[in-house]
């Protein structure tokens, strides 16, 4: 007599509403924290969001699983963007900017210190998506190198640590006063990284491994 293999169940996927929900959390914790700090209250998350605690809960048993949604979406975001422009157009310096002007829109230069002096920044989410931000780039840059669009020496750690200073405003002025000048000043820098070179960099191009490294 043989005994009847039970049959995996699949998961049951989560209703529309309750994905609305999470999305709501998570964009509402993403304005929080970059006006407020990591440390802001949950429940003042949901009231912006406009649900109740215990849908937060239910979504993010505590704040590390909400800071790193928070995070791995806003990064992925950023590639998705680089990704369309190099679809729509296969120019690759065309997708380098998009890329630039994302990161800024999305806050990133706020947002990714905050996981590094607040939270495990080793988490696999975290290191899955910052691989994928670092992939992208590499990619996008070196096509546009050998399309003779961009300087040869300058390397993805050059283009983080310039998006991060240029993102983000002088001390003593809020965010939404200095959002006016973040994307003219962003395309100065871009302008500066087209090739040919007008002047020699002093050292080396920075790899993301040099920044991991100081």
């Amino acid at each position: 007599m043989q005994t009847a293999t039970p049959t995996q169940r699949k998961a049951p996927r989560p209703r529309a509403d309750a994905l609305r929900n999470r999305e709501r959390i998570v964009t509402a914790a993403r304005e929080m924290f970059v006006e407020h700090g990591p440390e802001v209250p949950l429940d003042e998350i949901a009231r912006r969001a406009g649900v109740g605690n215990a849908t937060v809960y239910r979504n993010f048993p505590d704040r590390d699983a909400l800071v790193r949604e928070v995070v791995c979406s806003v990064l992925d975001r950023t590639v998705a963007a680089a990704e369309r422009a190099l679809a729509g157009t296969g120019d690759a310096f065309e997708a380098l900017e998009r890329f630039v002007h994302t990161s800024a829109d999305e806050r990133i230069s706020a947002l990714c210190p905050m996981v590094s002096s607040t939270f495990d920044e080793n988490h696999p989410d975290l290191e899955a998506a910052r691989e994928r931000v670092e992939r992208i780039l590499e990619m996008v840059m070196n096509r546009a190198k050998a399309a003779g669009q961009l300087r040869p020496d300058v390397g993805v750690g050059d283009l983080m640590v310039a998006v991060a200073q240029l993102s983000r405003p002088p001390a003593g002025t809020a965010c939404p006063s200095a959002d006016a000048f973040v994307h003219r000043h962003l395309q100065l820098f871009l302008d500066g990284l087209r090739a040919p070179a007008r002047s020699v960099l002093p050292g080396t191009a920075v790899t993301m491994e040099d920044l991991r490294q100081a």
